[in-house]
């Protein structure tokens, strides 16, 4: 049986990769306890002994602004540490999936960015996560490196359960509306992520390894996708102080944060999409899946 290990399990697409790829073999999914991505010399060592024959690793830095004053950590975990798996990956006939994120664009026009436009990280965190491709990919051609953006879920933290929380006490909101991208689901990640492997395990070496774009169809600003997820939520229910029209949009000057975020989070997926035939769901479906789970787990408490 194909014995796939999961890092990060308790992440957004951790937690989402544990529950779509089940079918496919026999999960190893372990937290940072389990794998220490910042112990460089551990790493191989307890490859050695858990043996996957596919690694996927969705584990990493995620902390955008903090990532700015702490750049050694954020280089360790999402420039070196990917570069380790890839290198045992490459050594032991594995595969590896990895994922990487907009930031490594500088977020300029309004095109979509496709796998081979040139790569021009505006802070810490982009440029960690574009370091960690570069080292995968000079590690192994047997790599699908999978770029997303604005990633949310039913678990973990992120920006639509944020907006949930200040939705329910508040009785304004002023978010980034110059800001565009398609916020994207992790289980739509983690079921896209599936898919791919199905294919690399009917393929093998014939697979169409390498980098692809994955991102929820459509677009929105973050004010955009705010006023949505809130006018949703009270249909459903949530008990809020306020509605999507008390949502207002601003400019990124009006909201200064320490890392510099893309103006253009447009990304390409054309790629993914006519290599694997893949459908991708829209935002709005994600969200309105992503509602539904809250929803029922808040009246399953509740009961």
């Amino acid at each position: 049986m194909t014995r796939i290990l999961i890092t990060g399990k308790n992440g957004q697409v951790g937690h989402e990769l544990m529950r779509a790829l089940a079918p496919l073999g026999e999960l190893v999914a372990l937290d940072r306890e389990g794998m220490d991505l910042t112990k460089a010399n551990a790493v191989p060592v307890l490859l050695d002994e858990l043996r996957p024959d596919i690694i996927v690793n969705p584990a990493a830095y995620t902390a955008v602004d903090k990532a700015e004053s702490e750049p050694e950590l954020a280089h360790a975990i999402n420039a070196v540490a990917p570069g380790i798996l890839a290198r045992w990956a490459e050594q032991h006939g594995a595969l590896l999936v990895h994922y990487s994120t907009d930031y490594v664009f500088n977020g300029s026009g309004t095109a979509p960015w496709r796998e081979d436009d040139a790569a021009d990280p505006q802070s810490v965190y982009g440029l960690s996560k574009w370091q960690g491709e570069q080292a995968v990919r000079a590690a192994t051609p047997r790599h699908l490196i999978l770029r997303t953006s604005w990633v949310f879920g039913a678990h973990g933290t992120n920006f639509l359960k944020t907006m949930l929380r200040l939705a329910g006490e508040r009785s304004e909101l002023k978010i980034v509306a110059d800001q565009i991208g398609a916020p994207t689901s992790a289980a739509l990640i983690a079921d896209t992520t599936a898919l791919m492997i199905q294919r690399y395990l009917a393929d093998g070496e014939h697979s169409p390894f390498g980098t692809y774009h994955l991102a929820a169809a459509g677009e929105t600003s973050w004010h955009g996708y705010a006023q949505y997820l809130i006018g949703q939520a009270g249909k459903l229910g949530f008990p809020l102080t306020l509605t999507a029209d008390a949502v207002y949009g601003i400019p990124t000057e009006a909201y200064p944060l320490p890392a510099k975020r893309p103006a253009n989070s447009r990304l390409d997926c054309g790629k993914l999409q006519r290599g694997f035939g893949i459908n991708l769901q829209t935002w709005q479906y994600g969200v309105d899946m992503a509602l539904a789970t809250l929803w029922q787990q808040r009246q399953t408490q509740q009961n």
